[in-house]
């Protein structure tokens, strides 16, 4: 051998692993690093795009963990309304590294927040549409509270599989306290916003990783065995506050995480990183998987995703029996069409 590329596979290089296969021949995208059983129990939070991954692996059997199930009165499209079976635990979007350690901690230590009232009804910052028309008292919006850090709590500790999708690295924060809201204040719900009060942060590398490891750190403070699986979510932001343009800010914001989340799992043989971002926004599949307004992704792309997800798992690790066809556990009462729920959206309305 004259050099180490003699030796390499190919997939290695573009020509044999890309060009001569075009998008919908491309294989062996992801070396998992973990075998993710059906038995597992997955945990998934995050941006938008996660409820995509938790949707398919309940339609192909899995077992995702729905650790903060409806009431037994809300049921189908009344229980996704009030935010149910989204993500693992009735938290909506958590966009940001920072977010999700203010959760954990809240959850394993403990702490108070800010709380908003309008006209008559009561908002959680950390989570302001998650309830529609807000609450009707300070103590129905606490209760609330509690019960979802509790349903954390128990996902954490009981989970196989940890999903974290990364979604955004822009934030709005309250000034003093560093607390990094959910959304902008005055956008949706609660009080109005106060240039005095409320900051936009765009967060960089090293505050990004930091915030990740310290909240993968207190996951795994509280369950040694747990394996953690990041993604990035390929859903371009709906509005950047940087001064930017939308589309280079987007550019930014996903450069960032999808670097931040490489140097994180080459950390640990129990972090991996699965290519879902690359697979749905790579100028190799030339925007196939974009609806027309070029942000939404089309069923066929969440499709292609998870079919490169499973085969490498099998490709791996050997083929697995799945579950006969069952009723919906309570684990398990996820519509794998049904569409995502993402907070940012709203943020159209401010669009000229």
């Amino acid at each position: 051998m004259s050099n180490p590329y003699e030796a390499l596979e190919p997939s290695a290089f573009w020509r044999s692993a890309v060009a001569e296969r075009g998008p919908l021949g491309l294989e062996r995208l992801w070396e998992p690093k973990f075998h993710i059983r059906p038995d597992h129990r997955i945990v998934t939070t995050g941006s938008c795009f996660a409820q995509h991954i938790g949707k398919a692996l309940a339609a192909r059997g899995y077992d995702w963990f729905d650790a903060e199930p409806a009431p037994p009165w809300l049921r189908g499209e009344a229980a996704a309304r009030f935010n149910y079976g989204v993500f693992s635990f009735r938290t909506g979007n958590i966009y940001t590294p920072r977010m999700l350690l203010q959760w954990l901690k809240l959850a394993f230590e403990g702490g108070e927040t800010e709380l908003w009232q309008a006209e008559g009804r009561w908002y959680d910052p950390l989570r302001p549409v998650i309830e529609p028309n807000g609450f009707g008292s300070q103590g129905e919006l606490l209760d609330a509270r509690r019960a979802c850090l509790a349903s954390i709590r128990r996902a954490v500790r009981e989970a196989d599989v940890f999903v974290f999708t990364l979604g955004l690295t822009e934030a709005w924060r309250q000034l003093e306290t560093e607390f990094e809201y959910a959304l902008c204040p005055g956008t949706v719900a609660g009080v109005a916003f106060d240039p005095g009060q409320h900051r936009f942060y765009n967060a960089g590398f090293a505050e990004l990783r930091a915030d990740l490891e310290a909240a993968i750190a207190l996951i795994g403070a509280e369950n040694r065995a747990v394996k953690i699986l990041l993604t990035v979510s390929p859903v371009p932001l709906v509005a950047t506050a940087s001064g930017a343009h939308v589309l280079t800010a987007t550019s930014q914001s996903k450069a960032l995480l999808r670097a931040v989340a490489g140097e994180v799992v080459a950390s640990s043989e129990d972090i991996d990183y699965f290519p879902s971002y690359e697979i749905i926004t790579h100028p190799v599949f030339r925007g196939m998987f974009f609806a027309p307004n070029m942000r939404s992704v089309v069923p066929e792309g969440v499709a292609t995703v998870m079919t490169h997800f499973f085969e490498d798992q099998r490709r791996v690790f050997g083929a697995v029996d799945l579950p006969q066809k069952q009723e919906p556990s309570k684990k398990r009462r996820v519509k794998a069409g049904a569409d995502v729920k993402c907070e940012e959206e709203l943020l159209n309305a401010f669009a000229p």
